[in-house]
């Protein structure tokens, strides 16, 4: 379920060609809460910009000075950023109190109180200073757009880019689309924030937009709660779904003010979106760690969990119902900047429909005047949860989206790939597809570790969940229309076994390829020990140390090898190579050859290593053996099937079991043998 409505150009932000290159000066007007964590993101995604930080009071510009310098700091002793980057980060930074020195800006965002006069006096003087094409934002959490710059001179320069706290580090950040602010100011900043980092989504301009409908409500209702329940026993029983508690995060927040101000706003839809006013008469709660839970009565529990959820389910209904954001978003929105295990139709999935109904039942009956389901329960559960898909001239381009897990794959992912493959495969319209990551640092970082841990020791049922994995890659194989891997930074495991299975790969310059699974006792089992020797074998002695040692190649390797057909600058340039690249290859697609192969022999030390991690010998001769039984099969399905039964012997061994344990334990392992 994809809304056109409100993504007019693409899905995936980075598909946008800008009409203006990326801002030299831009100006944070408010230095108290969100100010200077907006500021120190585009510091650190920008650190050439000058950036002015704006307040009329000088206390607070020397706080957000002093906070700016910490956070550099802590980034530096942490080893995220090098003493040279920090010199560049922490100059150019004017805290000033004089609007006069923002006249050269060319992104002014406004994050001062959620005060519509106070507002729209700060956008009066911005309008007045700065140059006719300066684009200016509010971060305003709940004020609809029209509301803050109908009276504007120039309104279609304008929009809402709300954060979410910690600004810097959140990746979310939802750009509004109103009618009175143009498509080429919203495509910029949803290109903008992408190509800085962030994982911008666009909402409708309704009130208090998507995510902050969720969060304030949810609140909002646990409080109304308080009659039946402590704030411990609800936050120790929302932990089954939030990582913090509602009233964890009004602490830690000071919230309870907003959640007034946000939920006497929401009361233009309804008196039932009332704030709890509990909220006027509370600083503190007096609640329970995250992840901390206490015992309670069953009934209560489930009292406060069928309420919980019902405000959830309810908000959500609506926003997709109004078309105020997508499905795929909400999901998205609520675990990346909501702290949500998962998302709202996920929970809503697992549950089952006769569960879902119940609940909603029961939350009519103790909350009258909420909105419900308009649609049918399936209605909110056909979406790709993971994955983008957008088209150019022909050419569908499936996005992976998990930027807060590096677009790492999982089989629900790789289960949408499918889908969409097999979906176009035979439309007569679509030329061919692109395969790309989300943002510019990753491809995909591998395979979330899912069903695996349970398969250790068992030779048949870890042959079979390779088998069952490579679907993806299985299909690919048999494709009649091109499919080019487009990778645009890190492509390691699971996410570089689907990108050597398309029938291309074009890279960026800052795209790096690994397979690290020897480093946890494993081998690449969908056909890496495989695929690379007959596709490129004048590599075989590199990727005897890729799989056998965990080594990392780069991009310019990988060129020289003819692993990557072509090298680009950009994201941008990328895409358009793919796409040239789809059209060349169409009806000119070369299979992965019959034959045996011939490759040097595997060179086993006496202790491997790889980088300074010792591995286990045992694994990595089962590296070795799986590849050479490989390369000498006269049939490449007869490889594949060594490879999966590779996987499945190092499955049964002490290191996989090791391997596999330390990683969920987030240790170094510790090889015996």
């Amino acid at each position: 379920m994809q809304n056109k409505q409100l993504y007019r150009s693409y899905f995936n932000p980075l598909l946008i060609k800008p009409h203006r290159p990326l801002p030299k000066e831009i100006a944070i007007i408010g230095a108290g809460t969100i100010g200077p964590d907006i500021g120190y993101y585009l510091k650190s995604a920008l650190p050439n910009i000058k950036l002015f930080l704006v307040d009329i009071d000088e206390k607070p510009l020397q706080a957000a000075e002093k906070r700016i310098k910490g956070y550099i700091q802590k980034a530096i002793d942490r080893r995220k950023m090098k003493p040279s980057q920090a010199e560049l980060v922490s100059a150019n930074i004017v805290y000033t109190t004089a609007y006069e020195q923002i006249k050269d800006c060319d992104l002014i965002i406004e994050a001062a109180t959620e005060n519509i006069p106070l507002k729209q006096k700060i956008f009066d003087t911005i309008e007045k200073l700065v140059s006719e094409d300066a684009i200016i934002t509010s971060n305003t959490s709940s004020i609809p757009a029209d509301r803050l710059f109908n009276n504007m001179r120039n309104p279609s320069r304008t929009t809402i880019t709300h954060f979410f706290a910690p600004a810097w580090r959140s990746l979310p950040v939802e750009v509004i689309n109103w009618e009175g602010g143009s498509q080429e100011t919203l495509d910029y900043l949803f290109w903008f924030f992408a190509q800085t980092g962030k994982a911008p989504i666009i909402t409708d301009n309704a009130i208090c937009f998507v995510l902050d409908r969720i969060f304030d409500n949810w609140c909002n209702d646990a409080a109304y709660l308080l009659d039946h329940a402590t704030a411990a026993q609800i936050d120790s029983t929302a932990a089954e779904f939030v990582f913090a508690g509602p009233f964890f995060v009004l602490n830690m927040a000071n919230g309870n003010p907003i959640i007034v101000e946000t939920n006497t706003l929401q009361m233009e839809e309804g008196d039932h979106y009332l704030p709890a006013s509990i909220f006027n008469s509370v600083d503190r709660w007096l609640t329970v760690r995250p992840g901390q839970t206490i015992d309670m009565p069953d009934d209560l529990k489930m009292r406060i969990r069928d309420r919980m959820l019902g405000i959830l389910f309810s908000q959500s209904f609506d926003i997709i119902d109004r078309g105020i954001g997508t499905c795929a978003d909400l999901n998205f929105g609520c675990q990346v900047a909501l702290g949500f295990k998962q998302g709202p139709f996920d929970i809503m999935r697992a549950l089952g429909k006769t569960e879902v109904e119940r609940i909603m039942t029961r939350f009519e009956t103790e909350r009258p005047g909420f909105p419900k389901a308009g649609n049918p329960f399936d209605y909110y559960q056909d979406f790709n949860r993971h994955i983008l898909l957008d088209e150019q001239d022909g050419v569908k381009i499936i996005t992976l989206r998990r930027p807060q897990a590096m677009n790492a794959l999982s089989d629900e992912v790789t289960g949408e790939i499918l889908n969409v493959l097999k979906q176009y495969a035979a439309n007569p319209d679509v030329k061919g597809f692109v395969i790309t990551g989300y943002g510019n640092s990753a491809f995909s970082a591998g395979a979330d570790i899912g069903k695996f841990p349970k398969m250790l020791g068992n030779k048949a049922a870890s042959a079979e969940y390779a088998k069952e994995c490579a679907k993806v890659q299985q299909f690919l194989d048999k494709m009649e229309k091109p499919v080019v891997a487009a990778v645009n930074g890190l492509a390691l495991g699971g996410g570089l076994e689907i990108a050597i299975r398309c029938h291309r790969i074009i890279a960026t310059k800052t795209a790096r390829f690994q397979f690290p699974e020897i480093t946890l006792g494993i081998l690449p089992g969908l056909g890496g020990c495989i695929v690379p020797y007959r596709r490129w074998p004048e590599g075989a002695v590199l990727f005897h140390e890729m799989i056998c040692h965990g080594r990392p190649l780069s991009v310019n390797e990988a060129a020289d090898i003819g692993m990557v057909a072509q090298i680009t600058d950009d994201y941008a340039a990328m895409i358009q190579t793919a796409i040239e690249t789809v059209n060349q290859l169409e009806g000119q697609i070369i299979r992965i050859p019959d034959g045996s192969v011939d490759i040097p022999d595997v060179n086993i030390p006496d202790e491997p290593y790889s980088g300074k991690q010792k591995l286990s010998r045992e694994a990595v001769t089962i590296c070795a053996q799986t590849i050479q039984d490989g390369a000498a099969s006269d049939s490449f399905t007869d490889a594949l099937e060594i490879c999966y039964n590779g996987f499945a012997e190092i499955a049964c061994t002490d290191a996989a079991k090791e391997g596999i344990t330390a990683f969920l334990e987030r240790r170094p392992p510790q090889f015996d043998k």
